[in-house]
């Protein structure tokens, strides 16, 4: 990828996230869907970005939904495009998400349906190919996916589809100026889920900085707070307006992930957006792979050039 030389990787790679207007155009109306109601930083950053995206370049978001509140039948007028929120859980590993985006494509075969940059994993091949005959049978899906390996399987699956590769959407939040000077050394930001992998372990045994993750990162009112939040969206009739207080809710929660960062000199991380948050503030971080090779891949399709970013190597 070709960048000026005096001009930031990260504001490349902003850059680059304007071909998705080929397909939302300037001053489009669209429904905005599967947006995160729940405590991953990491998708909460992606979605500040999309709507930070949306924002500067006219898009008008007529209406939310999240996979907690989108009704099994919904009339959507034919002059809005229907756009998916990105991240990294299209495949088989996160079905609660995967079942919503089919439903969509499945029940809304006449709209424009985008879904913004995502990495794809299937554990089955035969998921994989029932979602693609899926896709395939709508005539207006267009899927950007988040890195190489993504991108070549994708473009092969689903034939009858527009694919193509850009950066995540949180890169639209490039620059974050740091909340405060660094008191302390090193952040470790690891994952503590189904994709942690043996390098991190190693890494753990090490006993160096300290320990956080996205579930510790965030305390246990606020955890409640998430959780209610959630409750209350899928009741129908709530007068309260969920959608702007979980708004203005995870702006906080963001702004928290920041302040957290700032304190830190260094991060290592198994978390992709522990990796993009840090390059967004342009902090020395080193990244290691989670589990299918989500990190690493990313990093070798769009942030190598980051000269405060580097990837741990599998032995």
């Amino acid at each position: 990828m070709l960048v000026e030389s005096n001009v930031h990787p990260m504001e490349g790679l902003k850059k680059q996230l304007l071909q998705i207007l080929k397909v939302i155009p300037p001053g489009s109306s669209i429904y905005y869907v599967d947006y995160p109601v729940y405590n991953n930083g990491g998708d909460l950053l992606i979605m500040k970005g999309a709507e930070a995206f949306f924002k500067d370049n006219g898009i008008r978001v007529t209406a939310r939904y999240s996979v907690l509140d989108f009704p099994d039948k919904l009339a959507i007028p034919m002059d809005q495009i229907i756009v998916l929120q990105g991240g990294g859980n299209f495949g088989d590993l996160y079905p609660v998400h995967q079942k919503l985006r089919e439903k969509i494509v499945k029940d809304y075969p006449n709209h424009r349906i985008v879904l913004l940059p995502q990495t794809i994993f299937f554990e089955k091949d035969a998921e994989y190919d029932r979602t693609a005959a899926i896709f395939n049978a709508h005539k207006d899906v267009h899927l950007f996916v988040r890195d190489t390996l993504s991108y070549g399987v994708a473009a092969q699956k689903f034939a009858k589809c527009c694919v193509y590769l850009s950066p995540d959407m949180a890169h639209q939040l490039w620059p974050i100026l740091p909340k405060s000077t660094p008191g302390k050394e090193l952040l470790c930001f690891f994952r503590t889920d189904i994709e942690k992998t043996s390098e991190q372990e190693s890494f753990e045994l090490a006993g160096r900085g300290d320990y956080l993750d996205w579930a510790s990162l965030y305390n246990r009112v606020e955890r409640r707070s998430i959780k209610m939040i959630g409750q209350m969206m899928t009741k129908s009739g709530v007068p309260l307006p969920m959608q702007a207080i979980w708004g203005k809710y995870s702006d906080y929660l963001v702004d928290k992930a920041v302040k957290r960062f700032s304190g830190y000199r260094v991060v290592q991380t198994s978390r992709l957006h522990g990796h993009i948050l840090s390059c967004l503030m342009d902090k020395p971080n080193t990244l290691l792979d989670n589990s299918y090779g989500k990190n690493s891949n990313y990093y070798n399709t769009w942030t190598s050039s980051i000269k405060s970013a580097q990837l741990v190597m599998k032995k």
